[in-house]
């Protein structure tokens, strides 16, 4: 019966010509949840506006309350989190924001499946699990996943699980994969859901980063996926306090996610007043999550010929988001402008790396990593004619000397970053991305051979 409602209130309000929210004319509305509207957009072909409401619900909205205000915090929230996870690099469907309370996205299919993250054993997970302590750690993170039965009302009887009081049932990998669903003409086999898997625990760990630099620990969260025209999976949907549990310093009595209205028996306008400062709260903390980098790469090379060799690893370091400045100086021919240079950033406030570009007979590393206490990373612009020599010189150093050597461009501004990671929590969602895009690469490029195998 309320699936029924839905589609006829779908078809009913598609009927609606004209409609302009913040400025957008709408097209058709693709689809009404419990607390927002997905609208097409003509006159952006391939993108669609996402219209959220002041309602608040809870399991499977059997709770729900009108909360004035919701929708243009829970905007806030989802552009914040969307800009965090956009700018390392993560592939999402989130565009922009169109207003207070809405935002453009990509136009997705969604894939019919809740991903859920876990870092401590809490909630459902301890009722479906008697037994496990409340606050049981998972190393790594735990992954479940909750098939989303209103989304998917076409697929095979023989795969749902006929149980109205679970709601979205659990699913295993295994039923997944034998589903096949069909979204934007992918079909949902092994391959794409090993990416989506690893790319919800990337996900999680990224915002749990940001989020400990607040001293507020991310306990668990849900997202969802969708596929673009292109067959290019997504991050979709909506990230915000209906996400998530949130524990400031990590205490469950602190916690300021929809899980104090859960708890809720009796629900006055005090209590939604608590709800609505405590998601106010949320986006609020999220404009401090991606604070100025204090990391910096300093990049000296021992001749103005490497230049081009110096700009190669300053490209790799901005790619990581790794600020990059490139200085010249000799420690064999200007010894002592060397050392100035060392000790004019020893003065500084920021966290630097050093990347000694020097050949021949490298003094430059050695003598930078004898006089400073910054890491120094050797990276000799070795030619096919004495490569021997050039990378010799810059592993034979002297006693108690620990300056490391690499011998690409990428190579040294893998190593500085990596560095930086151990402070910098956007540098380290970097690298992580980068090494989901290789995983991501490695199992496009298998399935086509497969394919073509066929």
């Amino acid at each position: 019966m309320a699936g029924t409602v839905l589609i006829n209130t779908i078809i009913c309000l598609s009927l609606v010509m004209c409609v302009s929210v913040d400025n957008y004319k709408l097209g058709q509305l693709i689809i009404e949840g419990k607390t927002k509207q997905v609208w097409d957009l003509p006159a952006v072909p391939g993108h669609v506006l996402v219209l959220s409401k002041d309602r608040i619900t809870a399991g499977d909205g059997v709770k729900a309350h009108d909360l004035e205000g919701k929708a243009v915090i829970s905007n806030q929230t989802n552009a914040k989190v969307f800009e965090i996870l956009n700018s390392v690099g993560l592939k999402t469907a989130y565009v922009k924001s169109a207003g207070e309370k809405s935002f453009i996205a990509r136009k997705c299919e969604m894939v019919p499946i809740e991903w859920v993250t876990r870092r401590l054993a809490t909630g459902s997970f301890l009722k479906r699990h008697p037994g496990v302590p409340e606050g049981f750690k998972f190393n790594p993170p735990l992954q479940e996943t909750f098939y989303k039965v209103n989304i998917h009302l076409d697929i095979k009887d023989d795969f749902v699980l006929q149980d109205d009081a679970n709601h979205d049932p659990q699913w295993s990998e295994e039923q997944i994969v034998s589903a096949q669903f069909k979204v934007n003409e992918l079909t949902i086999g092994q391959d794409e859901v090993d990416i989506m898997r690893r790319t919800t625990v990337l996900v999680f760990e990224v915002l749990e980063k940001a989020w400990a630099t607040r001293d507020c620990a991310l306990i668990d969260m849900k997202i969802e996926f969708g596929v673009d025209s292109k067959g290019e999976i997504l991050v979709a949907d909506v990230i915000d306090s209906d996400s998530w549990r949130l524990w400031p310093s990590g205490d469950k009595r602190l916690m300021k996610d929809k899980q104090v209205y859960r708890n809720l028996s009796t629900v006055t306008k005090e209590d939604l007043d608590t709800v609505k400062r405590n998601f106010k709260w949320v986006a609020d903390q999220l404009d401090h999550l991606t604070p100025r980098t204090n990391s910096l790469a300093v990049v000296l090379m021992g001749s103005p010929s490497d230049e081009d060799y110096c700009k190669k690893i300053a490209k790799h370091c901005k790619e990581l988001g790794v600020p990059c400045q490139l200085r010249v100086t000799s420690a064999h021919k200007g010894t002592e402008e060397t050392l100035k240079i060392a000790a004019e950033y020893e003065g500084s406030t920021e966290k630097v790396v050093f990347i000694a570009v020097a050949g021949r007979s490298n003094g430059l590393g050695p003598v930078l990593s004898g006089n400073t206490c910054f890491p120094v990373i050797n990276c000799p612009p070795v030619k096919p004619e004495n490569v021997t020599q050039d990378v010799w010189s810059s592993l034979n150093v002297p006693s108690g000397l620990g300056c490391t050597t690499v011998v690409y461009p990428e190579s040294a501004a893998l190593a500085a970053a990596q560095v930086h990671a151990l402070h910098d929590h956007i540098i380290w969602s970097r690298l992580r991305v980068k090494q989901l895009n290789n995983f991501i690469s490695l199992k496009v490029a298998d399935k086509m051979i497969r394919n073509m195998q066929l």
